[in-house]
């Protein structure tokens, strides 16, 4: 899974680089992933994911074990 956050499930997008004369290029719109450890409560050790910011804020908000579970359900994440 690159380039894809763990936790949001989000990619990257493609889009059009635009000239001053109208002449459009492909181009593509990266996240801001970054690959970090979370320390889990639950388990009782680090648990390295790569998530975008967004991502990060909404494991700041909710806490990493209820996101983690969220994920799973939805097929972002696969933790062993």
């Amino acid at each position: 899974m690159s380039k894809v956050c763990q936790v949001t499930g989000r990619k990257r997008m493609i889009g059009n680089n635009v000239a001053h004369s109208k002449l459009r290029t492909k181009r593509t719109f990266d996240l801001n992933l970054k690959t970090k450890k979370f320390w889990s409560e639950a388990e009782q050790r680090y648990i390295t994911l790569k998530v975008s910011c967004k991502g990060m804020r909404i494991i700041e908000k909710n806490g990493l074990d209820a996101v983690l579970k969220d994920a799973q359900k939805k097929g972002y994440v696969n933790l062993v």
